[in-house]
């Protein structure tokens, strides 16, 4: 199909991402509240352009390591279905747009949004080239969504979940570090010159560390004088079981199956896993509003 390359530019199944500019939503309990949703959702709208703005440059930037990678030398300006001119005006148009939008739900959501594109800057320029602060960085990126999301709508995000945020975004970077010097084998680095600082063996006491500390912070949220408090009693620990198994399953998914590099993906077509997922959400929904 004609649109089919420039579709695949703007990676719109990596939107999933920005869900996490929709937790405050919930947990603020302000779903149900019809003006607070229609803010929460035009925050998601503008972060899934302003994110598919920065997936355009970057595929500018990184056409030339991509075309030494098994699946991303079929990335639009890789193969040279798009080019760099189009690609780069189309990201500039997408960029500025979410710009403009974010500047249309209020200062300081607009200052989250830019702080948000000049941390990708300093990823693309600087710490990408740097040894674990290539991945905080990334994961910083997910905390800003979270913040992002609760300025959209003027409410308090809770320091636990912001902990959570980083926690999970911290260990999906990791199994996906460690996924690349899998398949890449010892070419690993010539597609992410980063790589010849990680090992497998690395890689994975790091997934450990961070699989335990987000169990435990997620498990820690839960029980907080807050929550309790909101909900009337601590039951909103039964959600435990569901962020276990999710990461559990993950986990196996990267070590039996060699997945992890393209994590939406993974949990796009992972049934189990998104059963997980759905039944936390339900859960969590339930606990909080009904």
């Amino acid at each position: 199909m004609f649109f089919s390359p420039y579709i695949t530019l703007f990676r719109p199944h990596q939107w999933v991402k920005n869900g996490f500019v929709l937790a405050p939503l919930i947990f603020a309990e302000k779903l149900l509240e019809p003006s607070s949703l229609k803010l929460e959702l035009s925050a998601f709208a503008v972060f899934c352009l302003v994110t598919s703005g920065v997936y355009a440059f970057n595929d500018v930037f990184d056409r030339h390591k991509d075309r030494n990678h098994p699946t991303k030398r079929n990335r639009p300006v890789a193969s040279g279905q798009i080019s760099v001119l189009t690609a780069s005006l189309l990201g500039a148009g997408f960029l500025l747009t979410g710009i403009l939008g974010a500047a249309g739900l209020g200062q300081q959501f607009l200052a989250w949004v830019l702080l948000y594109l000049v941390l990708q800057a300093g990823y693309n320029v600087v710490f990408k080239n740097m040894v674990l602060l290539d991945i905080l960085v990334l994961g910083i990126g997910f905390v800003i969504r979270a913040v992002a999301g609760s300025q959209a709508i003027n409410v308090v995000i809770s320091p636990w979940l912001i902990l959570c945020s980083l926690l999970l975004a911290l260990f999906l970077g990791f199994a996906k570090r460690r996924q690349e010097i899998v398949l890449l084998g010892d070419a690993a680095w010539e597609h992410r010159s980063i790589l010849k600082h990680y090992s497998v063996h690395l890689l994975d006491q790091l997934i450990g560390i961070v699989t335990a500390a987000t169990i435990v912070s997620y498990a820690i949220y839960t029980l907080t004088p807050e929550v309790t408090r909101r909900l009337g009693s601590n039951y909103m620990i039964l959600t435990l079981p569901f962020v276990i198994y999710g990461i559990f399953r993950y986990l196996y998914l990267v070590h039996l199956h060699e997945k992890g590099g393209n994590p939406t993906k993974d949990l796009l077509t992972d049934i189990p896993l998104l059963v997980s997922i759905a039944a936390w959400t339900l859960a969590s929904v339930a606990l909080i509003y009904f």
